[in-house]
């Protein structure tokens, strides 16, 4: 009994961890490792996982990272593979072998969530920036903007901006602000954004 129960843990474990929600929660936990090891506190704070109220439902970013110099709101992707795309393209390919996957442009993806953090905190959009960050053995086959990028570059664009837009008061009163804005995390949470995101996908078939 105990050799089945084991076999059967096993089983439930692995299709964790192949599944899509892990592979993502996953990412973003190597990102946010990346933020604590290369980002100084002093000038940069980090919120991760921030579920924001809109008018038809939710939007939920990976990470926001407030500093003197701006807001950076960075999409997380973990994917292997080949990666085609362009700025401007509403699909983006995946190519792993000889399987092909088509997914969301990510920059309009993290539109979105650039347009919601901004209408919630009054904020300019060029004190916003999106960035998108691709994790795990993927390789751009095509030109990509800067604010597209592997793990070490996105940190690298993040500190490329070095012109001071906010005070260090503004920089606090915007994090509480963004807390204040969020729901609270957990899995209501993210249940209810998860039930958002597929009544979209049904009503673009």
């Amino acid at each position: 009994m105990s050799f089945i129960f084991i076999l059967i843990f096993l089983l439930l474990l692995s299709f964790v961890f192949k599944s899509p929600w892990f592979k993502g929660k996953f990412g973003e936990f190597l990102v946010s490792l990346l933020f604590k090891l290369f980002l100084p506190k002093d000038k940069y704070t980090v919120l991760h996982n921030i579920t924001l109220p809109t008018e038809d439902g939710t939007t939920q970013i990976d990470h926001i990272v407030v500093s003197p110099y701006g807001l950076f709101v960075v999409e997380t992707k973990n994917m292997k593979g080949w990666i085609f795309g362009g700025e401007y393209q509403n699909i983006w390919t995946q190519k792993l072998f000889k399987v092909t996957n088509k997914f969301q442009n990510p920059l309009r993806q993290n539109y979105k969530h650039t347009q919601t953090l901004g209408t919630l905190l009054g904020l300019e959009t060029s004190l916003i920036y999106s960035v998108v960050v691709f994790i795990g053995e993927s390789t751009f086959k095509t030109p990509m903007p800067l604010n597209v990028t592997d793990a070490r570059g996105c940190v690298d664009y993040i500190k490329s901006k070095t012109t001071s837009v906010l005070s260090t008061t503004q920089v606090r009163e915007i994090c509480s602000s963004i807390n204040r804005g969020a729901l609270r995390k957990g899995f209501t949470t993210d249940r209810m954004h998860v039930k958002h995101v597929q009544e979209i996908i049904r009503s673009k078939r």
